[in-house]
């Protein structure tokens, strides 16, 4: 895309990425392998925890054990003692838990949090966290279980419990429903399993989270062609042998989402398909995230990839169009022309459309003939004339004066403030709820919506369109000040400011290196609807700071965005 300076390989963007975005090595990453015992099997029927024990340990290397027993200020029922070994004497003097909780959560932070059927364990330590009103960390959670389960055959062990899978990794620590026993066992089994997984590939802690049995050898195979990936953000093709585009998608980092395909479970059956027909995978760098998503359509758009259902046909839309003659009609069209007419849309569907327009003639009894009047037309008057639908200009029954006023109140509700239309057809929905004809308020209801959908959209991207140039920047999630320059609706550049550069200079070095728009009818000239409307958000997030807007960026105060509530409750 012209205008993007910014060289997202460089090394300095390679220091700004998050090691969440690089994708983090399990050598790296430092792990607390948690085991609690408890009164029973639920904290919130009034369950404690008796104790907790953790071992945290980093590349195979032990860092360091927390343990310790706490007083569950009840009774340990006596089957629990059993099992356990710990009674009510052994727990007398320990801390309790508003006490225990605090440290355990000291030792583990920073970490990620690993425990066998992770759910009990850190169900209870979440749940006693609020109890004590102590912020609970956003730790990362692994189980190892349901690892297992992907990894571990029922013929090499009977089940999937701690003991088994201690058994088959050849523990050094027999489980023994002790807290700090059981964690050091369950620390050899992760071990265990991340040396398999090491064999297929599986070398980061992303793809460990993500790993599934369910995918195929042959498309574990293809997790090379992920290899020559940046990890930056972008837009990635899937192509086959003939180099026909498959798929494109987008990711915050290419290399990681797209190894992702050959590495994890995918229930989409189309995406599975898709994978095994793949020969090859190309990147595209971008400076933004936006810059990623609008690339991503204009690819959808100029390659039709067979696996993307959506954005294929841009091009495939109906336009609600008030005419522009002596006496105006409403009518559909596929085409937005420069003759000066109203276009409301585009509908995804002409079906849509269909409910909007009736919403308008039900509203507004302009004629719904086909072709030109002539200024004084001469016909016979049709059957909506007969059933008072038309004020009918055929045949003289209106004035040219008369007509003109209803038009006006017509391109009114269009542009500006929809209220008559909302009101008489609500005042017509609750007449026939009244009288129990339920589908037919229903029908009405549909057509308000779609009519109110339609007009809300277009002034919304008419707003930003009719501006020959929009230039914001906003600092993002991660810290950087991302720059985008739209024009008549169309991004035309994008960027990050370097740090430490003038900033100023910056922006007038992205806006001169921008893509050149020209401006065209209608309210999306310059792109299509669905890549005005992904630019829309970015200029609406908290934050945006406006550099320059030329031109008038406003929407009617009273306009269709006024009845979201309305809108939300119907569905979309």
């Amino acid at each position: 895309m012209p205008g993007s300076t910014v060289t997202p390989s460089s090394p300095h963007w390679e220091a700004q990425l998050s090691f969440e975005e690089l994708g983090r090595p399990l050598r790296d990453v430092t792990f607390c392998v948690v085991d609690l015992e408890t009164t029973g099997g639920s904290a919130r029927d009034g369950d404690r925890i008796t104790e907790i024990g953790a071992v945290k340990v980093r590349g195979g290397e032990v860092l360091g054990e927390f343990q310790t027993l706490v007083n569950p200020d009840t009774s340990i029922p006596a089957f629990i003692a059993v099992l356990t070994g710990i009674t009510n004497r052994m727990v007398a003097d320990a801390p309790r838990i508003g006490t225990a909780l605090p440290a355990f959560l000291e030792f583990a932070a920073g970490t990620v949090l690993v425990a066998h059927n992770a759910r009990f364990d850190v169900g209870f330590l979440k749940h006693f966290a609020g109890v004590h009103d102590l912020a609970w960390p956003d730790f990362e959670v692994l189980d190892t279980v349901k690892l297992a389960r992907h990894v571990v055959t029922r013929d090499e062990a009977p089940n999937h419990k701690l003991s088994s899978l201690a058994t088959l990794f050849r523990a050094q620590t027999t489980p023994n429903h002790r807290a700090l026993a059981d964690a050091r066992a369950t620390v050899d089994v992760l071990h265990g399993l991340m040396e398999r997984l090491g064999g297929l590939g599986v070398d980061t802690l992303e793809e460990l989270q993500a790993y599934s049995s369910r995918v195929a050898p042959a498309a574990r195979r293809k997790r090379h062609l992920a290899d020559g990936l940046p990890n930056a953000p972008g837009v990635y093709l899937f192509r086959d042998e003939g180099e026909r585009v498959l798929y494109v998608g987008t990711s915050k980092d290419l290399r990681r989402r797209v190894r992702t395909y050959f590495t994890a479970s995918e229930k989409r059956t189309r995406i599975g398909e898709m994978v095994q027909l793949a020969a090859a995978v190309t990147g595209i760098e971008c400076a933004t995230a936006l810059e990623a998503e609008v690339r991503e359509l204009r690819l959808i758009a100029e390659h039709k990839p067979p696996y993307n259902r959506r954005s294929r046909f841009p091009e495939k839309v109906t336009w609600l169009k008030l005419t522009k003659e002596p006496w105006p009609r409403l009518t559909l069209v596929k085409r937005v022309l420069d003759d000066e007419a109203d276009y409301i849309g585009p509908f995804s569907s002409r079906a849509r459309a269909e409910e909007a327009l009736a919403a308008l003639h039900e509203v507004f009894p302009v004629r719904q003939c086909t072709g030109r009047l002539p200024l004084r037309p001469s016909r016979s008057p049709c059957v909506l004339a007969e059933l008072d639908r038309c004020l009918a200009p055929c045949d003289g029954s209106v004035d040219v004066q008369t007509y003109a006023a209803v038009i006006r109140q017509l391109r009114d509700t269009l542009q500006r403030r929809p209220d008559d239309v909302v009101e008489q057809i609500d005042a017509r929905m609750r007449t026939l709820a009244g009288q129990e004809r339920f589908e037919e308020a229903a029908q009405h209801r549909d057509r308000l919506a779609a009519l109110l959908r339609a007009t809300a959209r277009t002034q919304r991207l008419s707003a930003l369109t009719r501006c020959a140039e929009v230039v914001a920047t906003r600092r993002e999630d991660d810290g950087r000040w991302s720059v985008h320059v739209v024009r008549f609706g169309r991004l035309a550049g994008a960027g990050v400011i370097p740090s430490g550069a003038d900033a100023v200079a910056y922006v007038d070095g992205l806006r001169a290196s921008s893509e050149t728009v020209l401006r065209t009818p209608g309210p999306t000239p310059a792109a299509s609807a669905e890549e005005s409307e992904r630019v829309l958000r970015w200029l609406e997030k908290p934050g945006i700071r406006l550099v320059d807007v030329v031109g008038e960026w406003s929407c009617p105060v009273a306009g269709s965005a006024r009845f979201a509530t309305l809108l939300t409750k119907v569905g979309p």
